[in-house]
């Protein structure tokens, strides 16, 4: 949580300079995430969360997503660009590895990049 509120500071420092002679950028203080990913059983096409572990990888950099509460998406790599790797994991399920998915950002924040993950039961 601390690593957050500092980064969040930083972008609040960042989007405030006084040098521009152009008009100013009004950016947000909310911390948008890199990845928004859903997962679904690929038999019914139901949204799966309960027992789903997702971790987001990019080189030496995890992450394990986090479920936002009482929705179906996982969330990570807040205001953090990179070129990310997924794999999402559940006990009874065929773990699946994303292909690379690059996360840019624009001059206030990252721009969030969607992901619908398809699970088989083994």
């Amino acid at each position: 949580m601390k690593k957050f509120f500092l980064l969040l500071l930083i972008l609040c420092v960042a989007c405030n300079d006084d040098d521009k002679t152009e008009d100013p950028v009004l950016c947000t203080l909310e911390a948008r995430p890199g990845l928004e990913v859903t997962i679904k059983d690929t038999m019914d096409a139901t949204f799966l969360v309960d027992g789903i572990t997702v971790v987001a990888m990019d080189n030496e950099y995890k992450e394990t997503l986090e479920n936002i509460s009482g929705t179906n998406i996982f969330v990570g790599a807040h205001e953090r660009t990179g070129n990310y790797v997924v794999m999402v994991s559940k006990t009874g399920y065929t773990t699946i590895t994303s292909d690379p998915i690059s996360v840019t950002e624009d001059i206030c924040h990252v721009i969030t990049e969607s992901l619908e993950i398809l699970l088989e039961k083994k």
